[in-house]
């Protein structure tokens, strides 16, 4: 990172924040599933004979698990009907009875959370005078059930909610309103309140995009030009930073980087960055560290005129400029600042920089040396705290969940802890990010904090060392009651399930012993959660598909410079060919990508991918302490390719070509409304607590909630296990009479012939 970078408000998102915020805190046996390519390409030679067969040629049962493998269900269903009457049948048939089940269900849901919204959009009618003017909340409150229900809208009713006369007044207010504030300087003003809103309406409006884009640059510029209120100053941000810093990962990124770069592009953009500098320094209205007058910004912008100019006629082409060139303007710029906004050199060459290198992709960017410790944190996944999961979701800073074997679950701390100060410092008035850098420490020091036990309203001060902490990387799909994981997601046909939360260095080791102990346990059938799983060590991600895979290639990453290279499975060590589903989302990037894909992939075909298509990052970065004096620079030194060769297409790439088909397409496709993203986060969430043993005896409450209240609030999930359980019949396996299924009025008729 170049400097702090602006926490994005954005309201769609943080309901699908699945992670708290951690302080120290398919040629499957009997199945014949075609897996669908992530990315549009022919298929190799062996792939192409996998055609679907007749049912001259086939058996039955394999042409209704390939169609229910490829999300077909409709198929299945026409197929079972013309099916004769055999062993088995009546299991395959209650499988894809239950799908068109959880489908009809989840209509219901999105009808009901449609009226809702209207319902919503009436009662703020209601409350806003005819003739009045909205005020910033009634937009808001506007904005927030219109597009909740253009989500849940069937796509006629989609034009009639967009014409609605109050609709239409609220968003001409909103145009309004957005211009007064960033005229006066109100940026997250007006990005949170308009602009944000604004793009979502219009996702194909590259005005709205751009403004996004500048509005929270302003911002970010403006909260970097300001001491933290955690105590971190500016002078500690931009200290040590060097311009040789910029000049050697240029060097560098001339050599390595994956594309050939555009000179031109990089220095308009590291321009264009520089100019809102000024104009933060000319309208902001905070206190920031530097000031400029009028004056001094009007020569500022005067004689960035003059270099944009000189930008604008070189040559176009990604090969017509050279490197220098982005070294040249970055010198003229500086003695541009000396001449007139006087402000320190190093807040100049950090914003060129950034910007500079964003232009290439979104993960390529120099480390200053103030945030290379943090930097480390988010990739080792080790801090040294004292062990807790918090939230200050409801604007209370609480604790959410122990993490086990850590200070923390020994002190005295517990799940719904109210955390009211840290060190004797209140903490009402902290923000997430402040509170975890006042309670993570070295390791050997204590912090002291005051909590509040809502169960009993009693405030105590706690005592904690900290020590080192690292994160799990594995999960159930709930906690035990000695705090352990339960890995049976269906244990009456010992189907196992496993959720990765990252890719870290104990990611394949830990996978290996919890599958061991699952398979000495019968276990005939594994789904791997993969959701909101952001990545992580490629290392990691390869040696977690060497579980699945006897040989072949894992993964394929071609450098700019030098010879490919290449992870290879080994057959040591791979666990039984039992069928495999993976859960993947548009979270899941990267390291989940690569294994997603490789499992997936026409040369291994082991795994079935239900969900929704991935994140789409389909690149490697390297870290280099090259650029000197503590500084690190990640870049993006090559593009992945699956064991059949095909690039996984990058979603930045995509973008600007106006595609849409980058990442890992799943087999079967889930794509969940954020009503019910947000049921299953809620769910999920309570079922990841840890808290004391003596925690409901303390007058706390832990609230489970069942594997049935889990699959009904997790459609992908739920969809996933039916996947995989029809993987099993088509095996010829019996399944054990579903407990669900007893509810239904057609169960008897065919529990004879499930058991």
């Amino acid at each position: 990172m170049v400097s702090q970078k602006l926490v994005k408000l954005d309201r769609r998102k943080s309901l699908l924040c699945l992670s708290l915020i951690v302080l120290g805190l398919t040629a499957l046996m009997g199945s014949s599933c075609d897996t669908k390519q992530s990315v549009p390409a022919a298929r190799p030679a062996a792939a192409k004979k996998k055609k679907l067969q007749s049912p001259q040629t086939a058996t039955d049962f394999h042409l209704v698990g390939d169609s229910i493998c490829r999300g077909d269900f409709e198929r299945a269903q026409q197929i079972l009907e013309q099916m004769p009457a055999k062993p088995g049948a009546g299991q395959m048939k209650y499988l894809v009875d239950h799908y068109f089940e959880i489908e009809r269900l989840r209509e219901q849901k999105r009808e009901t959370a449609f009226r809702e919204q209207l319902q919503e959009l009436e009662e703020i009618k209601e409350k806003v005078p005819g003739n009045g003017t909205p005020d910033v909340n009634d937009i808001d409150e506007t904005m927030v059930a219109l597009i909740r229900a253009r989500e849940y809208a069937l796509q006629e009713q989609k034009a009639e909610l967009m014409n609605d006369p109050f609709v239409q007044m609220i968003l001409r207010q909103m145009r309004v309103n957005a211009n007064s504030d960033e005229q006066q300087g109100k940026w997250l003003d007006a990005y949170t309140h308009y602009y944000l809103w604004l793009s979502e309406l219009y996702e194909d409006d590259k005005i709205y995009k751009d403004k996004t884009k500048e509005l929270t640059e302003l911002a970010a510029i403006e909260l970097a030009m300001k001491d933290s209120t955690c105590g971190e100053t500016v002078i500690e941000r931009y200290k040590g930073i060097k311009v040789e810093m910029f000049l050697r990962a240029l060097q560098l990124l001339n050599s390595n980087y994956v594309n050939t770069i555009d000179y031109r592009e990089m220095t308009q953009e590291a321009l264009n960055r520089c100019r809102l500098i000024g104009t933060v320094l000319e309208k902001t209205n905070e206190q920031l560290a530097w000031s400029a007058s009028k004056e001094q910004v009007s020569g500022w912008n005067t004689a960035l005129d003059a270099l944009e100019a000189r930008a604008q006629a070189l040559p176009q082409g990604a090969e017509a400029v050279e490197v220098k060139t982005v070294a040249e303007f970055l010198e003229d710029v500086l003695v541009m600042n000396a001449e007139t906004l006087k402000i320190p050199e190093e807040v100049i060459i950090a914003h060129y920089t950034e910007a500079a290198l964003e232009s290439l992709d979104p993960f390529t960017n120099l480390v200053w040396p103030w945030n290379v410790k943090d930097f480390e944190k988010s990739m080792t996944q080790q801090f040294t705290g004292i062990g807790v999961e918090i939230s200050k979701r409801t604007g209370v800073l609480k604790v959410v969940s122990l993490l086990p074997d850590t200070p923390a679950y020994t002190s005295g701390l517990d799940a719904e802890d109210e955390i009211i100060k840290v060190n004797g410092e209140p903490t009402k008035d902290m923000t997430i990010y402040c509170a975890i850098s006042k309670i993570t420490g070295p390791k050997g020091t204590n912090v002291l904090l005051t909590i509040r036990r809502p169960s009993t309203g009693g405030i105590k001060d706690i005592t904690i060392t900290r020590d080192k902490i690292v994160v799990q990387p594995l999960r159930g799909w709930m906690r035990n009651e000695n705090g352990g994981w339960n890995y049976w997601v269906d244990p009456e046909n010992r189907i196992g399930y496993v959720r990765l939360t990252a890719f870290t260095e104990s990611s394949g080791p830990d996978l290996d012993e919890v599958l061991r102990k699952l398979e000495k346990k019968g276990m005939k059938g594994l789904i791997l959660d993969l959701r909101f799983n952001s990545g992580g060590y490629l290392q990691a991600s390869a040696e977690v598909v060497d579980l699945f895979v006897k040989e072949g290639f894992i993964v394929k990453s071609n450098p700019k410079q030098g010879l490919a290279t290449y992870e290879i499975a080994h057959r040591s060590g791979t666990h039984p060919d039992y069928p495999l589903v993976v859960l993947i989302n548009n979270y899941s990037a990267s390291a989940s990508e690569i294994v997603a894909g490789a499992l997936q992939d026409f040369e291994h075909q082991r795994a079935t991918l239900v969900g929704q298509r991935s994140y789409g990052k389909g690149s490697v970065q390297v870290v280099t302490g090259f650029t000197g004096d503590g500084s690190q620079l990640k870049y993006t030194i090559a593009y992945y390719h699956l064991p059949s060769d095909q690039q996984v297409k990058n979603r930045y790439q995509m973008e600007k070509l106006g595609r849409d088909d980058w990442g890992i397409a799943p087999d079967v496709e889930v794509e969940m409304l954020s009503n019910e993203m947000k049921e299953m986060i809620d769910i999920q969430r309570s079922n990841d607590v840890l808290a004391r043993t003596d925690h409901e005896t303390n007058g706390g409450s832990t609230n489970r909630h069942t594997l049935q209240e889990t699959l009904q609030a997790d459609p992908q999930l739920s969809i996933g296990l039916l996947v995989l359980r029809s993987k099993l019949v088509a095996q010829g396996q019996v399944l054990a009479l579903d407990p669900v299924v007893a509810e239904n009025s057609s169960a008897k008729s065919i529990q004879n012939d499930m058991q």
